[in-house]
């Protein structure tokens, strides 16, 4: 068996798609510096601004799971459903509306991006079964530059915000538009799904989806947390070496470590092709969390070799991520793929928030070794359940 022709060009619409469609879950975060002035925002109301969109895609995508949207409507158009909805609410804030009603557009961008993500890697996997793990990779490393993009705004100088909040509101309605009439579906395509809020849950039944799931929990714990809060990591570090205008160095310096992080994606994906998912994503969540680890433990004055540990854990953090989704194409229930994808993403991000809200907590009362140090625990018991599925491989392979 080999994958069709024409899968790269589908690879390459959908993935353009994608990092369009979800450029709205970034735009306030690059320019909340601005609003904070502007709209007299207090440090409370400024993290809500991020966290808000988390909280919503949360809620977005359980309403799909619970009703099997992503697998009653074609994911591509559930795509451009998703991206309009998001450039309208994001749109909304040029209005300057009060602050609590800002927070509420926010989450109402997350829930509707909720139907985004998910649709974009269901959509992907009909094109690839052969190399399934390098296109997803390559999908989610194209999500992983939209990441850090906002990082290199920020070093630049930063754009006006009004500017800012239009241009990705008009790249996530065209992101849609591309996904529903430039793609098209591949021949690996999935069974329609009938309404039965029961495949939300039973999405899990199966051990290898199982613990596929357990494993993206345990990357997930890692990864938000460690994209939203190195910079400021690393601003400290070179403050302390009295380093000129940190802040922007360390803007530039995130950029760099997030974005290297879309090669990681790449060969993350080739090798879980190679050597079958849980050796994988063993692998970079050994690597990632080892550096989880020592990153904060680095004397300030060596702060490149800060940076070198930092873009080999940017690098890693991110390398499994689209593996674990893999995993649920191949092995999960073909009729609620898109439910059981869903479900997975929606507990992955709820577990974002409680490392987000930690980790400038223990930093302050204990430092960042510790903070960056308690980011470990979810490889260590990712890892865990990805090596029980190395061995389910393993037997599936000699049988």
């Amino acid at each position: 068996m080999q994958d069709p022709p024409g899968r790269w060009r589908a690879l390459i619409i959908l993935a353009s798609a994608m990092l369009l469609g979800m450029t709205t879950w970034f735009s306030a975060t690059a320019v909340v510096p601005q609003l904070r002035d502007l709209w007299t925002l207090t440090s409370a109301e400024s993290a809500w601004m991020t966290i808000a969109v988390q909280l919503g895609f949360v809620v977005g995508a359980l309403t799909s799971a619970v009703l099997n949207l992503a697998d009653r409507v074609p994911p591509r158009r559930l795509m451009l459903y998703g991206g309009a909805g998001a450039a309208l609410a994001n749109l909304l804030l040029l209005a300057g509306p009060p602050v609590v009603l800002a927070i509420l557009l926010r989450a109402v961008t997350g829930f509707c991006l909720a139907s985004v993500y998910p649709p974009a890697m269901k959509a992907m996997a009909t094109w690839f079964k052969i190399k399934r793990g390098t296109a997803l990779g390559i999908m989610v490393g194209a999500l992983t530059v939209g990441s850090a993009a906002p990082h290199l705004v920020n070093g630049l100088g930063g754009l006006d915000w009004r500017v800012v909040i239009f241009a990705t509101s008009v790249m996530s309605l065209a992101g849609g538009l591309i996904a529903e009439y430039l793609g098209r579906d591949g021949p690996f395509d999935f069974p329609r799904a009938v309404f039965d809020p029961r495949k939300a849950w039973q999405a899990f039944s199966d051990r290898p989806v199982y613990l596929a799931s357990i494993g993206y929990f345990g990357h997930m714990w890692e990864l938000y947390a460690m994209w939203a809060w190195f910079s400021v990591f690393f601003a400290d570090v070179l403050a302390q070496q009295a380093i000129n205008a940190p802040l922007a160095w360390s803007a530039i310096a995130t950029f760099v470590v997030i974005g290297v992080g879309a090669i990681g994606c790449w060969v993350g994906g080739m090798l879980g092709d190679r050597w079958g998912r849980g050796r994988a994503t063993s692998l970079a969540m050994i690597i990632s969390g080892s550096c989880a680890v020592i990153i904060g433990l680095i004397p300030a004055a060596a702060w490149p070799v800060v940076l070198v540990v930092g873009l080999v854990w940017g690098f890693w953090v991110v390398a499994d991520s689209a593996q674990f989704s893999t995993v649920i194409t191949e092995l999960g229930d073909q009729s609620y793929v898109g439910t059981a994808l869903t479900l997975q993403l929606a507990i992955g991000y709820v577990l974002t928030v409680p490392t987000l809200w930690l980790i400038p907590v223990v930093h302050e009362a204990c430092g960042w070794a510790f903070a960056f140090g308690l980011l470990a625990l979810g490889p260590v018991v990712g890892t865990i359940a990805m090596q029980k599925l190395a061995g389910l491989e393993a037997r599936k392979a000699i049988h």
